[in-house]
């Protein structure tokens, strides 16, 4: 794992505060259908904590093994008592984080009185296995049966993680947040980490507790990675897009929710120029605060590579929602549902074939991106540097590229010291090794 995206694994994931109720709506409401049993309910040797890798098995048992000693999600809960999670929560006259439902929904597997089984469940445990997984109340004694299969588990109430667009679904209700649960300027004027997520690289990075092989590829299928670097990115802004249309953009007073905007168009020092007209778009000027729009960017490149026919709809809304930014709320709103609109009319990206050739101009897109300066707003330059790192290991090539990748991984190392002439002649010179 790279340090860079380590270190947006760990910030994301463990230190993650919410203004949180209940769990997102639609696809993750299934995860808290049934009582949540707890993690020592899968933890026993004779289930899934063995030491070891059992060979003789389909699944290897040895998963809560691997999750409490290498999975992050396992030390959310206790990140909360932390030093840091401590002064956040002081500036926010929160007394004990690690009681508080504001910071629970997201660093626990936080379910309502009456939803969690009634000896082994703990808030402590963190995002144990359920909070994936789903309550276990009515699969816990049949899964292991011999005759069971994953769709009688999944009717049961197990959440299908396997298929992208309910994981990006799931990641995303924490990662990026909900209508109930959003990681406001607030919280991070008082230190809350910025969020950055990228489903395939947190996806890639993530200690897997399971292995792909004939017995897992006959029972739940293949994802590529393409079409769950595409689903991440498509969630990913229309989720952006769904929030911006709900009453977080406007909570009170004058000043829209700054969240939502790039936080390091002002958030740099003053001799580090980072506005250019290449990467804002028409109609924005210096010295203004502007929406975050790395995955819209992502998209584009995409749609160059295989849906030329949606390019100029997503182009001309993209650039009109950063100019509705600019403007009023009802004007914003208006922009996003339209982008939103087309956006929806692209889903079909997520699950076609994708041929070597249209992944590496994929590729060959965000690079050139990247070195026309359209890409070097330090949230795209991120977006830009995963998606390479990504597609190269669709393309079976990442280690032929390792230096060139390694390059551009050095310029997206801190968001305070990022220089986007620097990360563009970064991009500019190792495009001819792609």
């Amino acid at each position: 794992m790279r340090p860079f995206t380590q270190c947006v694994s760990a910030l994301s994931c463990a230190l993650a505060f919410g203004l949180q109720a209940p769990l997102a709506a639609g696809a993750t409401d299934s995860v808290g259908d049934f009582r949540h049993m707890g993690v020592a309910s899968c933890a026993s040797s004779v289930c899934h904590g063995k030491i070891k890798p059992q060979q003789d098995r389909d699944v290897a048992l040895n998963e809560y093994t691997i999750w409490s000693q290498n999975d992050r999600h396992s030390q959310a809960y206790n990140r909360l008592k932390s030093p840091l999670s401590t002064q956040i929560a002081g500036k926010l006259g929160i007394a004990n984080p690690s009681g508080a439902k504001i910071c629970l929904d997201c660093h626990a597997d936080a379910m309502p009185a009456g939803k969690t089984g009634p000896t082994k469940f703990r808030i402590s445990d963190g995002v144990g296995c359920e909070a994936c997984h789903g309550g276990a109340e009515k699969w816990i004694e049949t899964h292991a049966q011999p005759t069971a299969t994953h769709k009688d588990n999944l009717a049961r109430g197990m959440y299908p993680t396997e298929q992208p667009l309910p994981r990006a679904t799931l990641c995303l209700s924490c990662h990026l947040g909900t209508r109930d649960k959003f990681v406001t300027h607030v919280l991070l004027g008082a230190g809350h980490p910025r969020l950055s997520f990228e489903l395939e690289a947190f996806t890639t990075n993530q200690p897997a507790h399971y292995v792909v092989d004939a017995d897992y590829l006959k029972r739940k299928g293949k994802i590529e990675g393409m079409n769950l670097w595409v689903t991440g990115q498509i969630e990913n802004a229309e989720r952006y897009l769904t929030l911006l249309q709900s009453n977080l953009l406007t909570p009170s007073g004058m000043i829209p929710e700054l969240a939502f905007y790039d936080c390091f168009a002002c958030h740099h020092q003053t001799d580090n120029i980072r506005w250019s007209r290449a990467r804002v778009g028409p109609g924005i000027n210096p010295g203004t605060v502007r929406l975050q729009k790395q995955n819209l960017l992502m998209l584009q490149a995409v749609a160059e590579a295989v849906g030329p026919d949606k390019l100029a709809e997503l182009v001309a809304g993209t650039d009109n929602l950063i100019r509705a930014g600019q403007s009023d709320a009802q004007s914003l709103r208006s922009a996003a549902e339209k982008l939103l609109d087309g956006l929806r009319r692209c889903e079909g990206w997520s699950t076609r074939v994708y041929s070597v050739a249209e992944i590496n101009a994929v590729r060959k897109i965000l690079l050139r991106f990247a070195a026309e300066d359209r890409a070097s707003d330090f949230g795209v330059a991120e977006q830009v540097v995963l998606g390479v790192e990504s597609l190269s290991y669709s393309l079976n090539d990442h280690d032929r590229r390792q230096a060139a990748l390694d390059a551009l991984f050095d310029r997206v190392k801190s968001g305070a010291n990022f220089n986007a002439v620097m990360f563009a002649d970064a991009a500019r010179r190792v495009q001819s090794q792609f």
